[in-house]
C-alpha cells in the first residue's frame, strides 16, 4: 500500500511519531551530556552526541531551562517506568531495587544544577519537585514493597526517606571526581538487607 493509499492522516501521525523520536533522542543526548559535563554544557555537546544541528535542538528547545526541564521530566518518566520493568526482569526484589536506585543516582546527579538553569522560577521548580514525588516514591514504595515480601529486606522502610538519603549521598558527586555517589548508595541498599 502506498503512503497516497493510507489516506490523509497517515502521513500527519508519522511525522508526528518521528518528531517525538527525534525529541526523545534529544532528551537521551542531553540527558548523557548533563550527567558527564552538567546542566551548563554547551549544547554544540549535546547535538553532537545526538547527531544533530544546534538548530534542531533549538527549534525544540529554544532556551537552555525549556531543555533542562524536558530532560528532568523525560528522567522522572524513565525512573518510574524502570521499577516495574525491573521487577519483571531482575532475579529478586532486592536486585531490582538495586538496579532502580542506580537509575535513580544517575538522574539526581544530573539534575544538579537545574536550580540555576530556572533562574528564580520558584513556582516552576516547585511544580517539577511535586511532579518528581507524584512520579517516583510509588515506584519506590512498590519496589521496597516487594523486596520485603520477599524477605530479602527490612519491612519498615519508607520511599520517601530512603530517596532522601540516597539524594544526600548525591550531594557534592558532580563537583569531586574522588566521591561516587553510586557506589555509596549500593552499599545503603545492601545494607537494606534482612539480618540474619
Amino acid at each position: 500500500m502506498s503512503e497516497s493509499d493510507q489516506g490523509p492522516g497517515s502521513s500527519a501521525r508519522s511525522q508526528r511519531k518521528d518528531a517525538r523520536r527525534n525529541q526523545q533522542t534529544l532528551l537521551d543526548a542531553a540527558a548523557a551530556v548533563f550527567v558527564t559535563s552538567g546542566v551548563e554544557a554547551p549544547v554544540r555537546d549535546i547535538a553532537a552526541e545526538a547527531g544533530v544541528g544546534l538548530g534542531t535542538i533549538y527549534r525544540h528547545f529554544p532556551t537552555r531551562a525549556d531543555l533542562v526541564i524536558a530532560v528532568y521530566r523525560h528522567q522522572v518518566d524513565a525512573c518510574a517506568e524502570a521499577g516495574p520493568a525491573l521487577l519483571e526482569t531482575s532475579p529478586t526484589p532486592h536486585a531490582a531495587l538495586g538496579l532502580w536506585v542506580e537509575l535513580f543516582v544517575d538522574f539526581l546527579v544530573t539534575k544538579h544544577g537545574l536550580a540555576a538553569a530556572m533562574q528564580g522560577d520558584g513556582a516552576g521548580f516547585e511544580t517539577l519537585h511535586a511532579y518528581f514525588l507524584e512520579r517516583l516514591v510509588p515506584v519506590c514504595t512498590q519496589l521496597l514493597d516487594a523486596a520485603a515480601a520477599s524477605g530479602d529486606i527490612r519491612s519498615d522502610l519508607d520511599a520517601y526517606q530512603l530517596m532522601r538519603g540516597i539524594g544526600n549521598l548525591c550531594i557534592g558527586a558532580e563537583s569531586d571526581p574522588r566521591y561516587d555517589a553510586r557506589r555509596m548508595a549500593a552499599l545503603l541498599v545492601a545494607g537494606l538487607r534482612q539480618p540474619n
